[in-house]
């Protein structure tokens, strides 16, 4: 596969439920999302790889108040995620509502989806931000 994993690769990806990460090939860390050099080795040799998007929950927290031009979306939970291939990634949790959200949480079992932000004044236009969902 190719070496450079820009911003709107991994995001085109995405939208089209395929997560991508890069694996470097110094010392076999798996990274997503992309970044320019390996978040481990700081070697520049890396390849880009399809992930699983299968993990589980290692921590998370609830927002309660949502940014601006936002606030129809909170509350919402947001998890970190350790991908099967070991990465870490954090995009929102949907299958839970917010009040709800215990300590429980750490260690289920999770897989991928996304969402389709518009965007903001704050940001370039449309990007895609990463849902998780409980695996049953």
């Amino acid at each position: 596969m190719e070496q450079v994993l820009s911003f709107q690769k991994y995001n085109s990806a995405l939208k089209k439920n395929r997560l991508l990460g890069l694996s470097c090939k110094e010392c076999g860390t798996v990274t997503c999302p992309p970044k320019m050099v390996c978040q481990e080795c700081a070697g520049v040799d890396l390849e880009v790889v399809e992930l699983s998007g299968m993990g589980k929950i290692v921590t998370f927290t609830t927002t309660y108040v949502a940014a601006e031009g936002k606030e129809a979306e909170a509350p919402y939970t947001i998890a970190m995620i350790e991908l099967d291939e070991g990465a870490w990634i954090a995009g929102n949790l949907i299958d839970i509502d917010p009040s709800e959200a215990t300590m429980d949480l750490i260690g289920k079992r999770v897989k991928i989806g996304h969402k389709v932000f518009p965007g903001d004044r704050f940001s370039g236009g449309e990007s895609t931000r990463p849902l998780f969902s409980f695996v049953k």
